[in-house]
């Protein structure tokens, strides 16, 4: 079976800012389409993804900001955070886990997952490890993503 991940709902409470946001951060617009007054849908895609996002109206249930955890991963995380700065994205200093174990959080309102073991220490993992060095931003609802830095992807990727 082969099942490709397309597209992940945000829960939103205001399309047009979210929007803003995301294009402004250089997600690219793909679809914006409100045929009734009840529901509008708005598609975006990250830059080099084959995965999009979509956001709107009458799309879903889910309570603004409740997204967390959503990856981007990046070659270059130095590079990749201040081009989101320079883009007007609020993000967090880069950051690995000293306990090498994954990290599962967001910046927003200091709020971790983190499993017995891990600790957030600040700069990137001291070896560049693949999968090792993290940065944080929330849209403007406080959906939560991770820039999470691989040069190499793991066998089977």
């Amino acid at each position: 079976m082969n099942l490709k991940l397309e597209l992940i709902v945000l829960p939103v409470s205001d399309v047009d800012r979210a929007k803003a946001f995301y294009e402004a951060a250089g997600f690219r617009l793909d679809v914006d389409a409100a045929p009734t007054g009840d529901w509008r849908a708005v598609h975006l895609t990250p830059p080099g993804s084959e995965c999009s996002i979509l956001l709107g109206v009458g799309l879903t249930t889910a309570a603004p900001g409740s997204a967390q955890g959503l990856y981007l991963v990046v070659y270059d995380i130095e590079e990749a955070r201040a081009e989101l700065i320079s883009r007007g994205v609020e993000v967090s200093e880069i950051f690995h886990d000293a306990g090498g174990l994954l990290y599962h959080g967001h910046e927003a309102g200091d709020v971790t997952h983190e499993l017995p073991g891990q600790g957030r220490t600040a700069g990137p993992h001291p070896a560049r490890a693949d999968y090792g060095s993290y940065a944080t931003f929330s849209d403007p609802d406080g959906n939560g993503w991770v820039l999470q830095e691989v040069k190499q992807r793991a066998p089977g990727r």
